[in-house]
């Protein structure tokens, strides 16, 4: 078999080795979408589209729901972590092994030993997932063709643990900026210290008691952070600007309006000069109502947990696809240089759900 072959025969754990020693960082997943789509392309009862270097494959059997597995097959930048490397406890090392390579070969192991599901499938394989949003498969995907992501629930595969994680925080970062006059630090007093200035709003954050609401039986927890601050022009000048920038990690029964509207009441009364908004993305309800749903979590089993942090359940969310994270990855593992996962939590996650499709 060509060293540009993905084999769907071999196992998840080991299907996931191969992915990890594929290197592919956002913007070089080219390779690894060729060597997708051609394993894809030799499974008859799939019919198999590409826009880019994503990748979507469709059962058309007809049944009375359609099931959407989606997985991101780019990884951060390699940490000197590839190749793969599986240990004497089952554990695979490297970079993308929790986020999210294990999810994309159990999408891969379904998609090839599951040709008559009990719903009719559709997986999604798509690029660029860990940089800017304006540059995420997924969302070129739902310009483009988003009649391709149809679906009644999906599935988006990212690491979980192995247990359903529903919904996800929106997230909104916003720049805050203070304003001074300069002067020399020798005669402070002829001037007006902006990073001083923002004393104010940096005692409201400190101070700032984040909601804790429940949607669906799921306790979200919001938080309000700086996470960033700028100022000062010289060891002798006292300076006239200075930024703090901001992350609104929200509940997703907030929609963006509302968020802002929260985080400029927040500030209100700081002294902020101006407030400019430098990054937005809804979140996603988690949807554990829906019929799908509910089986979905009666076949995997486990309690349901919230989603702390974005991920593409909310592109679904805004198709009107509820979706639900699950995949065999540590979230807590994810772009660290010791990034790892169990092999039996692989195949655990592709049983799972293989039960789900074809009980």
């Amino acid at each position: 078999m060509p060293d540009s072959a993905l084999d769907l025969r071999q196992d998840a754990a080991r299907l996931t080795a191969r992915l990890v020693d594929f290197p592919s960082e956002s913007g070089t997943e080219k390779a690894l979408a060729d060597a997708v789509e051609e394993a894809l392309r030799e499974l008859p009862h799939l019919s198999v589209t590409r826009y880019g270097n994503n990748v979507v494959a469709r059962t058309g059997l007809g049944r009375s729901e359609r099931v959407i597995l989606a997985g991101h097959i780019d990884t951060v930048p390699i940490a000197g972590n590839v190749p793969s490397r599986l240990d004497e406890h089952g554990v695979l090392w490297g970079c993308g092994t929790s986020d999210m390579k294990s999810g994309v070969a159990v999408q891969l192991r379904i998609a090839a030993t599951v040709p008559e599901p009990n719903r009719d499938l559709t997986f999604v394989f798509y690029d660029n997932e860990e940089v800017a949003a304006h540059l995420n498969g997924l969302g070129h995907l739902a310009e483009a063709h988003p009649d391709w992501l149809a679906g009644d629930f999906a599935v988006l595969l990212e690491p979980s643990q192995g247990q359903v994680e529903g919904g996800c925080q929106g997230t909104l970062r916003v720049h805050l900026r203070t304003e001074g006059v300069r002067a020399h630090s020798a005669r402070g007093w002829m001037g007006a210290n902006a990073i001083h200035a923002a004393g104010p709003l940096l005692a409201r954050l400190a101070a700032y008691e984040p909601r804790r609401p429940v949607i669906d039986g799921l306790e979200y927890r919001e938080g309000l952070n700086a996470v960033r601050i700028e100022g000062g022009v010289a060891g002798n000048v006292i300076p006239d600007a200075c930024t703090v920038t901001v992350n609104f990690r929200y509940a997703p029964d907030r929609s963006e309006e509302e968020a802002l509207a929260h985080v400029r009441e927040v500030f209100e009364g700081c002294g902020v000069a101006e407030l400019v908004v430098d990054d937005s993305s809804p979140g996603a309800l988690p949807g554990l109502a829906h019929p799908a749903a509910r089986a979905f979590l009666e076949a995997v089993g486990g309690e349901p947990r919230p989603k702390f942090g974005w991920t593409d359940v909310s592109r679904f969310s805004a198709l009107g696809v509820p979706a639900v994270n699950y995949g065999p990855g540590d979230p807590n593992l994810a772009h660290k240089r010791d990034e790892r996962v169990e092999t039996e939590l692989i195949l655990h996650c592709e049983e799972r759900l293989r039960r789900w499709l074809t009980s």
